[in-house]
């Protein structure tokens, strides 16, 4: 079944370059990239969704097929409500691997039709995550090499009141 639509799960607290690197990359491989900012009350977010949803759509306006919506709930069924049975992870080291490649094989046995492409960003930004941007950020460090302009300030003022 071919899809010109990809789904971008994460919870992008908060979009970093390295997301954005992927997204650029899935927007030449797919008509469609659908990057679904996750709830994720369980992980305890720094930002609240509305503030994810809005930092990401922000930084992603510079690529027309990029589409940012929230969601919640089941991954596979929030993927065909986006007439797609694929999604896009990210692989920065190996040891992403070992879980995205578990959680691919639950997905594909919910959904046989269901995909995971599997993208690596660029080996600059490789080393990037949300949580060692927020960390490095909680402890009042630059961050501004890891993430768009308007991020950082975003961190900057979240955290100015601790």
């Amino acid at each position: 079944m071919l899809t010109h639509t990809v789904v971008y799960p994460g919870t992008f607290d908060p979009i970093t370059n390295g997301h954005i690197d992927l997204v650029e990359r899935a927007a030449k491989l797919f008509e469609r990239v659908v990057v679904a900012v996750a709830t994720s009350e369980k992980k305890a977010p720094l930002f609240d969704l509305d503030t994810r949803v809005s930092l990401a759509q922000s930084c992603l306006e510079h690529v027309p097929a990029a589409e940012v919506v929230p969601f919640s709930g089941l991954l596979i069924d929030f993927v065909t409500a986006q007439d797609s049975h694929c999604v896009l992870r990210g692989l920065r080291a190996v040891a992403d691997f070992e879980y995205e490649f578990q959680l691919a094989n639950m997905n594909r046995a919910m959904d046989p039709e269901f995909e995971s492409v599997f993208l690596t960003p660029s080996a600059d930004l490789s080393y990037i995550s949300s949580s060692l941007v927020r960390e490095i950020a909680g402890l009042g460090g630059d961050v501004s090499g890891f993430v768009p302009g308007r991020v950082a300030e975003a961190l900057k003022q979240r955290f100015a009141g601790q």
